[in-house]
């Protein structure tokens, strides 16, 4: 059974993530208008991963017979400037949900629930690789410039 503060802790932090899934979309959207559709798919796919790591939270609560919950999202920005800016906004975006992950392996510490803990290091781990592919292509598109910034745009259409 999964303690009542753990449980919140989590449902918080499926928020998070769907509200993380809403500020990839939007970015999506603003890549697609301004006809950056390699970078539109990116942040498509990772809209789809942030929810596809609210459905495993929730289905991990419920399995440990607790309460899922999705509480109000708010409303993600809508504007945004360069590919650069965009994804040194990423970059920054997922060092954050690395710090709420981290918070929640210490509350699951704190609960003495081991499983927790050894759930959530999944998600740390993925964390450290989400934060570097976002350097990596914040660093990609500083060396490529204006001149090779359709490059990345086409390399980042490939993401399945």
């Amino acid at each position: 059974m999964i303690s009542e503060k753990l449980q919140n802790a989590i449902n918080e932090q499926i928020t998070a993530e769907m509200w993380s899934a809403n500020l990839y979309l939007s970015m999506s959207f603003y890549f697609e208008k301004e006809g950056f559709s390699g970078f539109a798919n990116w942040m498509k796919k990772q809209s789809q991963e942030e929810l596809e790591h609210a459905y495993v939270m929730a289905d991990y609560i419920i399995k440990r017979g607790g309460v899922a919950k999705v509480d109000k999202i708010d409303v993600v920005p809508s504007g945004w400037g360069t590919p650069l800016e965009v994804f040194e906004h990423v970059y920054k975006h997922e060092c954050h949900v690395s710090k709420m992950i981290d918070e929640l392996v210490s509350v699951a510490s704190a609960e003495r629930d081991n499983a927790t803990q050894d759930f959530l290091w999944g998600f740390v781990r993925e964390q450290v690789e989400e934060e570097a592919t976002a350097q990596g292509i914040v660093d990609k598109i500083k060396k490529a410039g204006d001149a090779g910034i359709f490059f990345i745009d086409s390399q980042l259409g490939q993401r399945k």
